[in-house]
Formats: structure tokens, C-alpha cells, sequence
């Protein structure tokens, strides 16, 4: 899940060509969470969604095997996406690929589902947290859902190198107060493919 922090596009492509999938600390064999959570919202196989900050993520492929058709996967790495490209095989033809920073993304696409796991705490100021939540406000469906993961206040304050932002219940309430009403929160413990556990806070939101 990388995002371009001003002039370290190449960073992260230097990350994706030397690392695997399973040697990043955002590594999950099983998304079980997301797909938990993605599910409770009961969609339609139909329902669009979107996975920001994808890299090379399971969930694409678990969504594509419960019959979901129409799935975007959105990263800044080139080079993430070509290696979940290369894992899906043919199936890949059946997802839409976009190579953005999500503070640059603009697409004329309405998506029933944002989901993010382990991208949003790397937005570190105001003004690219405000962003974020206006380009979610925009590409939303109303009635439509964003399911958030990131580092809770018990969670890092660093991550591959970068400054990470830590979020709560309420702080991640009231980022999103302005067009979202929050449905639940909870904090679960992730443990890297290294053994360290980082906590995480997810939270569901619908679209007013």
C-alpha cells in the first residue's frame, strides 16, 4: 500500500523491484478483515469498488473468486501493479489497473465501495487529509461505503521509512464528518511477515 510522498514515486518502485509480496509489513496471506468487512455491506456482484493503495494485494483476487465484476485497483508502483497483474494471469483483464497517487486521482468513475487499507495514514498534513476526504466524498455513491484501516494511536508512528499519522475512533469520525456517517470502528492487531505487531483502527462509513 505505498503512496507517492513528493518525489519518492521512485522509492517505492525501488521497493516493489528488490521486495517480494510476503517481505513487506503490510503482507496478508488472507485479507480476512476486508473481506469481512467489504461483505457486511451486503453488496451485489455487481457493486463497483474501488482498492486505493492496492499494491500487490490478495484482495483483488479473493473479490474476483466471490463472483465482484467490476473491481479498480489503484497504486503509485508501477511495479506493484505489474506483479499482481502477473499473479492474476488472465484474470487480470477482468480488474481496471490505475497507476495514481491518490492525491492526483480524478476519474469520471463512481465507485459503492472505497476500501483502504494501510494507505491513509501515510497522509500526514491537513491539506492531503483534506483532499483525501473530499476525492472520497466525490467518487462515492451516495449510500455508498468507505471501509478505512490505519495505524491506530497504539500503532506505529513510522512506516517503510516515512512519518506515519495515527488515527482514533474519533478522529477518524471527524475527518469524515462532512458527508459521512460512521458506522462502527474497531482495532485489530497485525503482525508483519517479521513478527512485529502493528495495531490497526478500520472504520465504516456510509455516504450520506
Amino acid at each position: 500500500m505505498t503512496i507517492e510522498m513528493d518525489g519518492t514515486k521512485e522509492h517505492w518502485e525501488d521497493v516493489w523491484s528488490r521486495k517480494k509480496s510476503d517481505q513487506v509489513s503490510w503482507y496478508q496471506d488472507y485479507p480476512k478483515t476486508s473481506i469481512e468487512m467489504i461483505l457486511s455491506t451486503n453488496p451485489s456482484k455487481d457493486a463497483r469498488i474501488i482498492d486505493v493503495g492496492s499494491g500487490d494485494s490478495s484482495l483483488v483476487g479473493e473479490l474476483l473468486d466471490l463472483g465482484f465484476k467490476n473491481i479498480t485497483v489503484l497504486d503509485i508502483s508501477a511495479k506493484a501493479l505489474e506483479k499482481a497483474k502477473e499473479r492474476l494471469g488472465k484474470r487480470a483483464e477482468m480488474v481496471k489497473w490505475v497507476e495514481c497517487d491518490i492525491r492526483r486521482f480524478d476519474a469520471g468513475d463512481r465507485y459503492d465501495i472505497w476500501h483502504d487499507r494501510a494507505l491513509l495514514h501515510f497522509l500526514t498534513s491537513e491539506e492531503d487529509l483534506k483532499n483525501y476526504v473530499e476525492l472520497a466524498r466525490k467518487h462515492v455513491t451516495e449510500g455508498g461505503f468507505l471501509i478505512l484501516a490505519a495505524f491506530s494511536t497504539n500503532g506505529p508512528m513510522m512506516c517503510s521509512g516515512l512519518d506515519a499519522k495515527q488515527f482514533s475512533e474519533e478522529s477518524m469520525k471527524e475527518l469524515f464528518s462532512d458527508g459521512f456517517d460512521h458506522i462502527k470502528s474497531f482495532e485489530e492487531k497485525h503482525t508483519t511477515p517479521f513478527g512485529a505487531d502493528q495495531i490497526f483502527i478500520w472504520a465504516v462509513l456510509r455516504k450520506k
